[in-house]
């Protein structure tokens, strides 16, 4: 039977373009193909002062990779929930994400498809000032983030808790595009791309981990570029 590419557009507050049937699950399952037979490795591994990790290649445009769902998240109807063990759990508008301290700062993103960008120039909420809004518990060793695509990432509180690591709303001084995981998403530059969810709608501090999509796929839970952390 011929399989034929199709796209769905789904009403509400979070429209999503939709790749359904078999295309989709044929990505992710190339994927977990890659990860099973160590695809893309190549046993090396590079201090952190190595500005390219092992195995990685530069790009000069932005490659989009996606589970093939881009919501649609306005940000007149925009919510970003921050919960969990908090002592201060709170619901965010837009309005309240731009009225939080900005940063702007660059940084370098690595694909675990092996692609690389330097010299990214992000703007957004600094991780440490979502810390300093929510204060963790003294047991809180996790961040799990939970997109508008059901997509979910983890992180340790300590990866999270970097100078670096941020939400982000703009790239290059211009708004994020929806396909790129605007309005807002997450960036660890530290860690392999997918662990900067796209169209984040949920952070939970959590004290034990729970494993996201691709890291219950066979890919790392780490995910350290210059250890080459692919999989698991």
């Amino acid at each position: 039977m011929e399989h034929k590419q199709r796209w769905q557009m789904t009403d509400g507050p979070a429209d999503k373009i939709t790749l359904i049937g078999a295309i989709k699950e044929k990505l992710i399952g190339k994927k977990q193909d890659w990860a099973r037979e160590g695809r893309l490795l190549t046993g090396k591994t590079a201090d952190h002062a190595t500005r390219l990790p092992p195995g990685q290649h530069l790009v000069s445009d932005w490659p989009v990779l996606d589970l093939g769902i881009q919501p649609l998240v306005p940000r007149e109807s925009f919510r970003l929930v921050i919960d969990g063990a908090v002592s201060n759990a709170v619901a965010l508008g837009w309005a309240d994400i731009m009225a939080l301290p900005q940063t702007i700062y660059r940084a370098d993103m690595h694909c675990v498809t092996q692609w690389s960008r330097y010299d990214n120039e992000w703007q957004g909420v600094a991780a440490r000032t979502i810390i300093e809004l929510v204060q963790p518990l003294a047991a809180a060793s996790h961040v799990i983030f939970h997109a508008h695509d059901d997509y979910i990432t983890n992180v340790t509180l300590d990866q999270f808790d970097q100078t670096d690591a941020a939400l982000v709303h703009s790239w290059q001084g211009q708004p994020i595009e929806r396909l790129h995981g605007g309005p807002l998403r997450g960036m660890i530059p530290k860690l392999y791309l997918w662990k900067s969810a796209k169209w984040i709608k949920r952070i939970e501090f959590a004290t034990a981990d729970h494993p996201g999509f691709w890291e219950t796929r066979g890919y790392n839970n780490n995910a350290d570029p210059w250890l080459e952390e692919r999989y698991s």
